[in-house]
């Protein structure tokens, strides 16, 4: 995947049965790396890894659904790395309720988090950097990451849709204030890594996105 930075690796893989997009973030250099969102099917995201020759220092996750944080404890365990989240959805890695795997009839768990992320922490992979930034709406820890010309953005932000905002915690009005005020800003350039679906760019979906169109907010 092309960035502004070519020091970049992003690698995606759809993962599971809801086609969760899990990342395999590196610096090229120096072969540093991440991996976000493991949902499901760790041992090709492991394989992946292994071919790529990566070190990966780190499993975050944008945000702590069940769909997300299927393969957190396979993968933190085959690489003994720390599990990363935003700080205020930690309670729902270790409860299936509150994660809504229960809810759907697929219960899963995670291993507690190692670390917590706040607004404004930085993610060092080798030499480069991911800024942090806490988007509420779609659950209230979610995180979108931002690098050279791209953002990770969980299921805040799709490709001519928006996250849910039903689920406990979830806000409508929330979740396009985040869009607005903290990924827009981020140019029309800049590559948007959603959780699921395609990838897309900030200026696309400012002009396109009939969930962040004044005058055409469908309900």
């Amino acid at each position: 995947m092309e960035t502004k930075n070519n020091q970049w690796l992003i690698e995606r893989m759809v993962v599971g049965e809801l086609m969760v997009n899990c990342y395999i973030v590196g610096w090229k250099e120096t072969l540093d790396a991440v991996v976000i969102d493991p949902g499901a099917e760790t041992e090709r995201i492991l394989d992946r890894i292994n071919e790529l020759n990566l070190k990966v220092h780190s499993v975050i996750n944008t945000h702590c659904h069940g769909d997300h944080i299927g393969g957190n404890g396979e993968m933190i365990e085959a690489l003994g790395v720390p599990l990363i989240v935003g700080r205020y959805d930690a309670e729902l890695l270790t409860d299936a309720n509150k994660n809504m795997s229960a809810p759907f009839g697929m219960p899963m768990t995670s291993p507690p988090a190692d670390k917590l992320l706040d607004e404004g922490d930085f993610v060092e992979i080798g030499n480069g950097k991911l800024k942090v930034f806490h988007t509420p709406g779609h659950s209230p820890g979610s995180i979108v990451l931002a690098g050279d010309g791209f953002a990770i953005v969980g299921d805040l932000l799709f490709a001519g849709s928006i996250g849910r905002t039903d689920f406990p915690g979830g806000s409508f009005d929330m979740l396009v204030k985040m869009v607005q005020e903290k990924v827009f800003p981020l140019g029309d350039d800049c590559l948007v890594l959603p959780g699921h679906g395609p990838e897309t760019t900030v200026g696309e979906e400012r002009r396109s996105n009939p969930f962040l169109r004044p005058g055409m907010i469908m309900f």
